[in-house]
C-alpha cells in the first residue's frame, strides 16, 4: 500500500488547547504540524499546563487526531484506522501505537485506534469519544468542537476556527 501525498490542506488544522490558571485557552498551531506527528507533540510539550496540553488535529473531511501530552507522557486517539492507507501522518499516530496498517479486507470499517480515555479525566468518557468518532455524518472539525465542548473550552476553540476564515 502507497501513502499518498496531499496537497491541498484547505480543510487542515492543528490546535493546542491548556489549563491556564481556572481557564482553558486555545491556540492555532502551524498547518504543517498537521501532518508531523513528530512536530506537534514537540509544539505541545512547549506548552506548560496543569492537566497537560491537547493537540486538536482535523485533517481534511478524512478524520481527526487528538494528542495529549501530560508530563513525559503521550497519549493518541486516531478516528479512523483506514486513513492510515492514504495519509502518513495517520499511518505515524499507528507507528507510535504499535498497531499494524489494516489490511485490505479491514478497510470496510471505520474503527478508531489508541487510547479511547484520552480525555476521560476532563469529561469525556471513552463511550462517548468513540461514538462521535463513528458518527459518519460529522466532519472532523464538527466533532473537534463537539469535543471542545464537553471538556469546557468551545468557545475559545470556536474563537480559533472563526480566525482560520
Amino acid at each position: 500500500m502507497t501513502v499518498l501525498d496531499h496537497d491541498d490542506d484547505s480543510g487542515d488544522f492543528a490546535a493546542v488547547a491548556f489549563r491556564e490558571e481556572e481557564y482553558w485557552e486555545v491556540d492555532l498551531l502551524p498547518v504543517a504540524l498537521v501532518h508531523d506527528l513528530k512536530g506537534l507533540i514537540h509544539a505541545l510539550r512547549q506548552q506548560p499546563s496543569i492537566s497537560g496540553t491537547i493537540g486538536l488535529v482535523s485533517v481534511g473531511d478524512d478524520f481527526f487526531i487528538l494528542v495529549r501530552v501530560y508530563g513525559g507522557e503521550v497519549s493518541l486517539f486516531l478516528s479512523d484506522v483506514t486513513a492510515s492507507v492514504d495519509w502518513q501522518v495517520a499511518r505515524d499516530v499507528l507507528d507510535h501505537l504499535d498497531i499494524d496498517q489494516p489490511d485490505d479486507d479491514d478497510l470496510d470499517q471505520v474503527l478508531p485506534a489508541g487510547d479511547l480515555s484520552i480525555v476521560a479525566d476532563l469529561g469525556l468518557d471513552e463511550m462517548e469519544l468513540g461514538a462521535l468518532a463513528g458518527d459518519l455524518d460529522l466532519y472532523p472539525d464538527e466533532v473537534l468542537a463537539s469535543i471542545s465542548e464537553r471538556l469546557g473550552f468551545a468557545q475559545a476553540f470556536q474563537r480559533v476556527l472563526d480566525a482560520m476564515g
